[in-house]
């Protein structure tokens, strides 16, 4: 096993050559772009970063903004959304960038009895203000079943609009930590084998998803040789995360002895203390090893 870790987030344009040399000398490998509000960052300045990061050997993945929701009710906001993410791509391909993780949209307004439970055999506070209103507007009335299908729908063209482009970067819907949203183990291990997607498993969202991690099945759903994963401490409730925290000693052990062996795995932290929890996994595993 082998494991690349790094921070989520690399700051403004200006500096981000510094900040790279900073993850450098910290010993990352990996830095995932937040792209939390907007793709900030013009072609232009994507190849020089890209190089930049290239050269001091650290790989580059992105986070699409959180204003997507695929299961919109209304045409627009879905086509807007999968602009958003299908921009990244295009900014990812100048930096060299491997994934755009995003997040896949909500379920919709609709009652358990109708839901129902969707498995793979069935055919930050500031940023929640922002997004919200979007969300709420964009929500749509369709069961799990028909929300998984509309995403797989246009999860699929994104897919072969990349594979027309004859571009590298790949999209990964992510696991996600609330139950009223799309993104159970389940449902990205059933996109990836249905869309040829990749993935970014969550282990902060699935605890506060599942109240529980099995790693067993999850290595089950993904037996993929390189795993793109998230990672933090998180505190959350009945209806799944309320927020990130900083990672517990304990909690990196508990992640760090139960991931796979034979796997490429990438961690990127999304704690509120990014580089000292970062190091703090870091030192670990190598005393793990």
């Amino acid at each position: 096993m082998t494991i690349k870790f790094g921070p989520a987030g690399l700051g403004p344009v200006a500096t981000a050559e510094k900040i790279l040399e900073q993850y450098k000398k910290s010993g990352f490998k990996i830095c995932e772009i937040a792209f939390t509000y907007s793709v900030y960052i013009k072609k232009e300045d994507a190849e020089r970063i890209g190089k930049k990061a290239k050269e001091l050997g650290i790989e580059l993945t992105i986070h699409a903004p959180y204003f997507i929701n695929l299961n919109s009710s209304e045409k627009e906001k879905v086509e807007a959304s999968k602009k958003r993410i299908l921009k990244c791509c295009e900014i990812g391909e100048e930096l060299g960038a491997k994934f755009v993780v995003f997040h896949p949209g909500y379920y919709g307004k609709t009652s358990k009895e109708k839901t129902g439970n969707f498995s793979s055999n069935s055919s930050g506070s500031q940023i929640k203000e922002k997004t919200g209103n979007f969300l709420k507007m964009s929500q749509s009335t369709s069961t799990r079943e028909e929300t998984y299908f509309k995403i797989k729908k246009e999860i699929t063209e994104m897919v072969n609009y990349l594979k027309e482009k004859k571009w590298k970067i790949k999209i990964a819907p992510e696991t996600m930590g609330k139950i009223n949203v799309f993104g159970s183990i389940d449902e990205i291990s059933k996109l990836v084998k249905d869309t040829g997607c990749d993935f970014c498993i969550d282990f902060a969202h699935i605890l506060a998803r599942e109240k529980k991690v099995d790693y067993e099945k999850i290595k089950k759903l993904f037996p993929q040789k390189e795993w793109h994963c998230h990672f933090s401490g998180i505190v959350y409730g009945e209806k799944g995360e309320k927020h990130h925290k900083t990672t517990e000693k304990e909690e990196w052990k508990n992640l760090l002895e139960n991931l796979p062996k034979d796997k490429e795995i990438n961690i990127i932290c999304e704690s509120p203390t990014l580089i000292e929890d970062s190091v703090e996994g870091m030192k670990l595993y190598e005393k793990l090893k």
